[in-house]
């Protein structure tokens, strides 16, 4: 049985996980002006994790053992998964990048949420409870208000970028119903890592049949991002998102994840001269009361 404080701390690392993924858009956004290139980025982003993640597949790959009896099946979904988690989502997403601000990006974003609740209900067979559905309400209330005059703008690429972004978060949630399921069987520390290899793998196969760019041809400010990339915006939050998805639920976790936006905003402001209005603020008050609507219903029914 679950304990109140274990389901809050489930929702506290979540939400330094989301946080940390945030800064992924901002720190993007700043390659680019550098004049690199989204499957450039996204390889530095691999490369600098890759290490990490085959240090922790070693370390558990018994370590982190279960009840669970794994065939081959569980293994072709988890490779399937690293393929449409980390490696489609996100080169979508660096792609989508490259046309739109990093704020707008998170209002498009954002809708896996929905996403997640649709194909838990279509695959898992998991119902969306009245708690989930006015938090979700809530926070997408948030959401539009915080980014309308965002949404209302309207540039050259805007489409082509939002497209690519929308197709990110599709793949995205995929992912996050793919780890509810799978986490419980590998293990939140096996899951993460494998799924991780599995994607930069396959960025690795993408850079050397599609991109001819010499990788040593990048000013030092790039190799930086990519390594802060690496670091704070993947092999951290990717643990502790694994491990929030495992206490309190990928519905859950998708709800919480409203914060993100709005820790993009924030760092938009900060980093990339992005403005920060009343309206913003406001809305960002309302995705934090839809977030603690959740956390307390759910942490007092627990």
């Amino acid at each position: 049985m679950q304990t109140t404080k274990q389901f809050w701390y489930g929702i506290g690392i979540g939400l330094i996980g989301i946080v940390l993924f945030s800064s992924k858009a901002v720190m993007v956004k700043l390659a680019y002006t550098y004049g690199v290139d989204a499957i450039s980025v996204l390889l530095l982003r691999m490369l600098f994790s890759f290490p990490f993640y085959v240090v922790i597949a070693l370390i558990y790959h018994k370590k982190e053992r279960n009840s669970f009896r794994l065939n081959s099946k569980d293994y072709l979904w988890l490779i399937f998964f690293g393929f449409v988690g980390y490696y489609l989502a996100s080169y979508f997403d660096f792609v989508g990048l490259k046309y739109i601000k990093a704020s707008l990006e998170r209002i498009i974003l954002f809708i896996y949420p929905t996403i997640v609740l649709l194909l838990n209900k279509l695959f898992l067979k998991q119902t969306i409870t009245k708690i989930q559905a006015g938090a979700i309400a809530i926070t997408y209330l948030g959401i539009i208000v915080a980014f309308w005059e965002e949404v209302n703008m309207s540039g050259q690429n805007t489409l082509v970028g939002g497209v690519f972004i929308l197709i990110s978060a599709i793949t995205y949630a995929s992912y996050l119903v793919g780890s509810g399921w799978l986490i419980p069987k590998f293990g939140v520390m096996r899951f993460t890592a494998y799924a991780m290899l599995v994607s930069c793998m396959c960025v690795f196969i993408h850079y050397s049949i599609i991109n001819d760019t010499n990788l040593l041809s990048f000013s030092w400010e790039v190799y930086v991002l990519g390594f802060l990339i690496a670091i704070f915006s993947t092999v951290i939050p990717s643990f502790l998102v694994s491990k929030s998805i495992k206490m309190i639920s990928s519905s859950n976790f998708a709800i919480i994840a409203g914060m993100g936006p709005i820790s993009t905003i924030i760092l938009a402001v900060i980093f990339l001269n992005e403005t920060l209005t009343l309206l913003q603020l406001f809305g960002a008050l309302v995705v934090i009361a839809g977030i603690l609507l959740m956390s307390v219903l759910k942490g007092r029914k627990a």
